[in-house]
């Protein structure tokens, strides 16, 4: 039992870490320096309940799926396939954001007390090689450790950063902040109104922050093959959060109570506010001489905390991309290198850019911020959703999910520019109300529907309406016309991306009561396919080929039947592929256009030496790709 609590806690610190990243690291001293202790109590307090309620609801998720110890993979599987590009963007934006806040804040500064670094064009190749540097560690720490040995890992850095903690509160009377407390708003006009417009985006947006993050759902699977409590392990991790934050946050207080002179603050050229996150950074580097230990400790807190997350990063990045390569069907991923799609390391190169994008056009981490409060609820609300509401299971409605987004962060941008909290509160509960409306309607929607069905099978059973629905049987002249040019097409024909052919159900294809007997269905799928396939490689020579194509799976569900001498047409075409595998779809229509019956097959290719299987053969890219 005792044990388990380590674990936990082991866990829970890893948590923690985790999730000190840009944001929490220096968003705390923000709004330290704009309100003070309200202010700082009003960040850190959702954001430790958030990540509280992360694990006590998927604690609850993985107990209640059937799976044992990997109920929580099992069921993230299904979970994320239609969250799959926001976990990535979510991703970006985080750790971009943690790159340029150590750069911005910590760098920067540094840099400006050296004599040698004065020009922009040497700070903007000393930034440059930083953030690359920085991520080349988060690269080789995440290489390191893996999944199984991060809470270790972290386990060390977080005996390390509690020295530094410990070193820096001995070193400067932390009881003394003085009004440091009640923050500087007044002073550089942050009025009252713009306490609340935060205050709301803040909360929304902390509480269902963690569910996107693909680090804390790495962290609770794992949690669960080892039998350790989520619930516990992320209580342990609120709790050690709240702590940092309360420390960073409380020591913005500290400087701005003991050393205000000290410090300049300069406004921003893009939004005119006053920003002040630098506020501790600029302190130290000025007020210690070089032989101070002071700097250092603190130093060595800030970059512990951002190494922590880059590693974790690294590492719910490659778990993330090589389940879902492995997974892929997709013919353009299957092109590129499996090593390389499935890597971190091009998705930190799209972080770096994205990071000096936004130091050379001078954002500050607020603007980052903005997707959180913003564009990140919707999408994380629908997932809380599908996580407890049975109703919105249905398919994610990607264009209007991400067409709400982009709505509401740019109603957020310009509130937040023209400091008008009515667009605040938009940006951030406008996604919540749709979400809620897409639920309640979908499943509305779903009862209107089963309940109309219930109707109508059940009028279809009174005489009088049989009587009226009865359809004359057709005849032979209706459904056998002709194709252009008046004679049948014997090869079949393409309609857009559908190979289309026709033929005639007789006496042969029927069972004892006259209908088409269920086995041939698959016969004229088959016979479609090969007309396909002779359509589309006319060149195809079964003797000299060098490779195969076998049938992998076939799935077929029959809708309705038919009957002796009626029309039957098959459509077929390329559904998917990937480097090894090819997917076919196919549909089978009545006389009078009714679907008969869909399905999909699956097409491997071998070695007509030794039947090895193959990657898709270069000719049948270049046969089937017009047609995907």
């Amino acid at each position: 039992m005792n044990l388990r609590w380590l674990n936990a806690l082991l866990w829970g610190n890893s948590v923690a870490l985790a999730w000190m990243w840009g944001l929490g690291l220096f968003f705390s001293v923000q709004i330290s320096f704009m309100y003070g202790m309200r202010g700082l109590l009003m960040f850190a307090i959702p954001n430790a309940i958030g990540l509280m309620l992360f694990g006590w609801l998927t604690q609850i998720v993985a107990n209640k799926h059937q799976g044992g110890q990997e109920s929580l993979a099992l069921f993230f599987d299904k979970f994320a396939k239609p969250f799959r590009l926001i976990f990535y963007i979510y991703q970006i934006v985080a750790l971009s954001l943690t790159v340029f806040a150590l750069v911005k804040y910590l760098f920067v500064p540094l840099l400006a007390t050296f004599d040698g670094f004065s020009g922009s064009a040497v700070v903007a190749l000393a930034v440059t090689m930083a953030v690359f540097v920085l991520l080349a560690v988060g690269c080789l720490f995440g290489e390191e450790f893996g999944i199984r040995k991060i809470k270790v890992g972290h386990a060390l850095l977080g005996v390390l950063l509690l020295a530094c903690i410990v070193t820096v509160l001995c070193s400067l009377s932390p009881l003394t902040a003085g009004d440091g407390i009640l923050g500087l708003g007044k002073d550089y006009e942050y009025t009252e109104t713009r306490f609340w417009g935060l205050a709301v985006p803040l909360v929304v947006g902390l509480l269902v922050g963690p569910w996107l993050d693909l680090q804390h759902w790495q962290r609770a699977i794992q949690m669960h093959r080892e039998k350790t409590s989520i619930r516990l392990s992320y209580v342990f991790g609120g709790l050690i959060f709240f702590g940092l934050l309360m420390f960073h946050g409380y020591l913005a207080m500290w400087v701005m109570g003991n050393a205000r002179d000290s410090v300049e603050l300069v406004a921003s050229k893009l939004d005119k506010l006053y920003y002040g996150h630098h506020l501790v950074v600029q302190y130290f580097t000025k007020g210690f001489s070089g032989s101070s230990w002071i700097p250092t400790a603190y130093f060595g807190f800030l970059i512990i905390c951002v190494l922590t997350t880059l590693d974790s990063g690294y590492v719910s990045l490659k778990w993330f991309l090589e389940k879902n390569v492995e997974k892929s069907e997709n013919m353009l991923l299957s092109i590129i290198p499996k090593q390389i799609v499935s890597s971190p390391i091009p998705t930190f190169v799209v972080v770096a850019i994205v990071t000096l994008s936004g130091y050379f056009a001078k954002f500050e981490v607020e603007y980052f911020m903005v997707f959180y409060a913003s564009f990140f609820v919707g999408y994380a609300a629908l997932a809380i959703a599908r996580c407890f509401v049975p109703n919105s299971q249905q398919p994610l409605p990607q264009i209007r999910m991400f067409s709400m987004a982009c709505l509401c962060l740019v109603i957020f941008s310009f509130g937040y520019m023209i400091d008008q909290n009515v667009l605040l509160y938009v940006g951030s509960l406008l996604p919540l109300a749709y979400v809620v409306w897409l639920v309640t309607t979908t499943d509305l929607l779903r009862l209107v529907t089963e309940k109309a069905g219930q109707v109508i099978n059940a009028a279809a059973e009174i005489p009088a309406f049989k009587a009226i629905s009865k359809q004359e049987p057709v005849t032979q002249t209706e459904v056998a016309a002709p194709a252009s040019g008046g004679g049948h097409d014997l090869y079949g024909h393409f309609e857009g991306k559908w190979f289309v052919y026709s033929m005639v159900a007789t006496y042969q294809d029927t069972n004892s009561v006259g209908n088409v007997y269920f086995g041939m269905y698959p016969l004229y799928v088959g016979k479609t396919r090969e007309l396909f396939f002779n359509a589309a490689m006319p060149d195809f020579d079964l003797k000299t080929t060098k490779f195969y194509i076998l049938t992998r799976s076939f799935e077929h569900k029959f809708v309705r039947e038919t009957r002796e001498f009626d029309t039957i047409t098959v459509k077929i075409k390329v559904a998917e592929a990937n480097r090894k595998f090819c997917t076919l779809e196919h549909q089978i229509f009545g006389a009078e256009g009714q679907l008969l019956g869909k399905g999909k097959q699956s097409l491997l290719f071998v070695s007509s030496k030794d039947y090895g299987l193959l990657d898709i053969p270069s000719e049948v890219y270049t046969a089937f790709m017009k047609y995907l």
